[in-house]
């Protein structure tokens, strides 16, 4: 907790807070890219589809927990 309290305090806590988001948002965008890949790989054309809400939950989670070990590791740049 201390660790935290140090990096807020020495505003470098932004820091961490803004790579979790961009990694966020360019992972999700990945990985529904990655998604319809996967759904389409026996199909010809290609064709784009959101994913259901559980297997979207689903990223999510995944997501979630790699955004918060890249800012954890951001700690110690």
């Amino acid at each position: 907790m201390y660790l935290l309290y140090k990096h807020v305090k020495d505003k470098k806590f932004h820091h961490i807070i803004k790579a979790f988001f961009i990694f966020i948002a360019l992972d999700l965008l990945e990985n529904i890219v990655h998604f319809n890949i996967g759904r389409n790989s026996s199909i010809d054309t290609f064709q784009f589809s959101l994913p259901t809400i559980r297997d979207f939950i689903k990223i999510i989670i995944v997501i979630i927990i790699f955004g918060l070990l890249e800012g954890g590791f951001k700690l110690y740049d």
